[in-house]
């Protein structure tokens, strides 16, 4: 146990010296720094974190921070709804931090969140956008978080920040066709299922960050989305999925186990591992090869009643554990479902993916994640969709 210990802080200590190393170059070595926050232990502190995150967002730290000479409390239509997401953000603070530095960072959580809106008219709240916020503010600090947050909204985030949930709805439509490339029998068991993919919504737009209770697998997790596409958390959610293969098989097949069971997310998750898995999968599977799928699935779901309702609601409420509520007072009818929309006739076979250790994988995956960042949906929508 000893030689690990000094094997590990060997490790680490390299680590640093690298990471200090890309920041210290002229200019910054952005690819290295992708790389580390993709590699095993991510950033490894806040502090690196505060140095590291505005680099790999390309956002310049000496600008002063934006302001606004507005009350923004009195003057913002989404001020009411903020307040009360952040007061329900109790859990997402530390344990044990005193009542007042945490209300003191309330309020500057709603400021920032205000703000960027204010800076932004063409960006709409949803319910779920502080728990990306409040990551932020903990590790940078309100100065830092407002600048990086407003260019991970207008980037990353932008998606989710449609008047619509149309767009959201888009990507989630990439986990099953992940899923179905890499296990298919747990695809077809899942669409047998009629499960869909509102279990993984709350996942999508808070970066796991509503779902996680230790805060430190949160930002291992912001390391690694903020150094790729914006697609990695689909892939992220997928690979979780796949790796809870046996519990969703053990289920009943219908629509209220698989989604109890899957919108419980184990919390003792191995995060390296899947990290890594989520890397080679879209290296193997990048989104331009699964646009079609997706844009298929989203195609059969606009015959599926019942799932473009579940839409619907989660579009007014953003709340998926309402949206399921609701449904199962039967306040939305399951008729009209299709069944199997997606299940094809398969020929045997059974994608084995090696989980791929920390080597050139992680730097392929580093480089294909920056060569196609931003490329995917618009051009397939536009030829499947005229």
């Amino acid at each position: 146990a000893g030689s690990r210990l000094i094997d590990f802080n060997a490790k680490r200590k390299k680590k640093v010296a690298e990471i200090h190393q890309a920041l210290n170059s002229d200019p910054t070595d952005v690819a290295a720094l992708r790389r580390m926050a993709i590699s095993e232990g991510g950033l490894l502190t806040d502090e690196i974190r505060r140095k590291v995150w505005p680099e790999l967002l390309n956002v310049n730290t000496s600008e002063p921070p934006p302001i606004s000479g507005k009350d923004l409390r009195q003057m913002s239509k989404d001020y009411q709804q903020v307040l009360l997401d952040v007061r329900r953000s109790l859990r997402r603070f530390p344990p044990g931090m005193p009542d007042e530095q945490r209300e003191g960072l309330q309020e500057e959580l709603i400021d920032i969140i205000l703000l960027i809106l204010e800076r932004n008219p063409q960006l709409h709240y949803y319910q779920g956008y502080h728990d990306i916020v409040v990551t932020f503010l903990l590790v940078v600090g309100e100065r830092l978080a407002t600048s990086l947050v407003e260019k991970l909204s207008t980037h990353h985030l932008r998606d989710f920040m449609d008047p619509t949930m149309d767009n959201t709805k888009h990507i989630l439509n990439y986990l099953m066709p992940i899923i179905d490339r890499v296990n298919p029998e747990l695809h077809d068991f899942m669409q047998s299922a009629e499960v869909g993919t509102i279990f993984a919504l709350s996942w999508l737009i808070t970066w796991f960050g509503h779902v996680l209770s230790d805060f430190r697998h949160v930002v291992r997790l912001y390391d690694f989305f903020l150094a790729c596409h914006p697609l990695m958390p689909i892939y992220f959610a997928a690979v979780i999925v796949l790796h809870r293969e046996q519990e969703v098989l053990d289920c009943d097949c219908d629509m209220a186990s698989v989604h109890h069971l899957l919108s419980q997310i184990p919390q003792d998750l191995p995060y390296e591992t899947l990290i890594s898995r989520a890397g080679d999968l879209f290296v193997q599977f990048p989104p331009s090869e699964l646009a079609r799928a997706a844009a298929a699935q989203q195609q059969a779901e606009r015959t599926a009643a019942s799932t473009f309702k579940d839409f619907e609601l989660a579009s007014a409420q953003q709340r998926p554990d309402m949206v399921l509520r609701q449904r199962f007072r039967g306040l939305v009818r399951t008729e009209d479902r299709t069944k199997d929309v997606l299940t094809k006739p398969r020929t045997n076979r059974f994608v084995k993916l090696a989980v791929m250790g920390l080597t050139v994988a992680l730097g392929a995956a580093a480089l294909a994640v920056v060569k196609s960042a931003l490329e995917w949906a618009p051009k397939f929508q536009l030829q499947l969709f005229p």
